[in-house]
């Protein structure tokens, strides 16, 4: 039975779309818990008055190599044989299965009263497995790191803002949360060959010391635009290269990129991009830098990291149709980060943030932009007010 788990706000999205004659596929990262989540899911179910058995579940893990080989070329019957009398049918570690997105449709098709569950930790082979075959057939979810609002009801919000400093150097990692005294050794030991495992694996990476040293590039430019070509030359690579590369730690869930907001006025930066780390303690192993907020010459950058991954998981897990970008001029104007609202009667809503780790550093939003975008809201982001940018309060 799993007790005392910090529970996930994504939870309840999940259980509410079971056994709607359509699949559910979870992605995100090694380590954040998906298993733990679809196991907890699994056992709330089988507690249930008239729920599922035990015996009525069936669990494969694509790391085994007789699981992928059983799932080799499927077809109607062999599945029917495999899934026998089970009501839900959960692969996880999907991606290591070549064929599963065809497994997938043949089950939600052709196998009826069964709820197939995968979950992927990397998105970019289990996506190109399955989006085709899938095509609205699944229901899709991103299970990040633990987030502030998750151990927020965990403990209390006076706790979880003590912890801010901890955070934002070790980041949300559940193992790394619930073991303290040894977050360094874990976090080192995610951000090693752990970290790229599955783009090792799956993808043809031709340079593994090229793909740590871009990583670490992006890592020392969190909060500040990217230029491929820069990096390429830093590190010997040509600028298609350092492209490639970066897709792939998307794909991987390791960083996220933000777009320049580029519409109305005539000097905004037009290509900008800038990078993020879905959790500042990977972002900090990376470069080996586990110094206290005290010390540190980047603690602007890492408080601006943590509020837009933070957001990220936020807008996520509310399912909320949101476009992200940051805005800049070639005359250094600036703004951190940008919601365009796209909910349906909300078009063309936009909201300004700045992210200032002083609370009393004066903050003063562009003129520019302000007069060029109808804004509705605007709001520095500070640790004295952090609970109303990522919490509903």
């Amino acid at each position: 039975m799993i007790t005392n788990l910090i529970s996930r706000e994504i939870k309840k999205a999940i259980k509410n779309k079971l056994f709607k004659n359509k699949a559910i596929i979870i992605y995100g990262p090694r380590q954040v818990g998906k298993t733990t989540l679809v196991e907890t899911i699994l056992s709330e179910l089988v507690k249930k008055p008239l729920g599922i058995k035990d015996s009525e579940i069936t669990i494969l893990n694509g790391d085994d190599a007789d699981v992928r080989e059983l799932l080799e070329k499927p077809n109607v019957v062999k599945l029917r044989n495999i899934i026998g009398g089970s009501k839900i049918f959960f692969i996880d570690e999907a991606q290591r299965i070549p064929e599963i997105g065809i497994a997938i449709k043949i089950i939600v098709d052709r196998i009826k009263n069964v709820q197939v569950i995968a979950s992927g930790s990397s998105s970019f082979q289990l996506s190109k497995a399955t989006k085709e075959p899938l095509t609205g057939r699944a229901y899709e979810f991103s299970l990040f790191p633990l987030s502030f609002a998750e151990m927020v009801k965990h403990t209390s919000l006076l706790e979880e803002k003590r912890h801010l400093e901890k955070r934002l150097i070790y980041g949300y990692y559940p193992e790394v949360v619930t073991t303290p005294g040894e977050e360094r050794d874990l976090l080192r030991l995610l951000s090693g060959s752990y970290l790229y495992r599955d783009l090792f694996v799956l993808e043809a990476v031709s340079r593994p010391d090229l793909l740590e040293k871009i990583t670490k590039a992006l890592a020392l430019q969190i909060g500040s635009e990217v230029s491929t070509i820069e990096i390429g030359q830093l590190v010997g690579a040509n600028r298609a290269t350092v492209e490639k590369y970066i897709n792939l730690l998307e794909k991987a869930f390791i960083v996220f990129k933000l777009p320049a907001l580029k519409r109305n006025v005539r000097n905004e930066i037009k290509k900008g991009k800038k990078y993020y780390f879905y959790d500042n303690g990977i972002r900090n192993a990376v470069i080996n830098n586990f110094t206290s907020i005290s010390s540190r010459n980047d603690t602007g950058a890492l408080w601006e990291n943590y509020c837009v991954s933070e957001r990220v998981k936020y807008l996520a897990y509310r399912q909320l149709n949101v476009e992200k970008y940051f805005w800049r001029t070639t005359q250094q104007q600036e703004i951190d980060y940008i919601e365009e609202n796209l909910e349906s009667g909300k078009e063309n809503e936009f909201y300004a943030f700045e992210f200032k780790f002083n609370p009393l550093k004066k903050v003063k939003f562009s003129k520019t932009f302000l007069g060029a975008y109808p804004v509705k809201f605007k709001k520095v982001i500070h640790p004295n007010n952090i609970e109303e940018f990522l919490m509903e309060v």
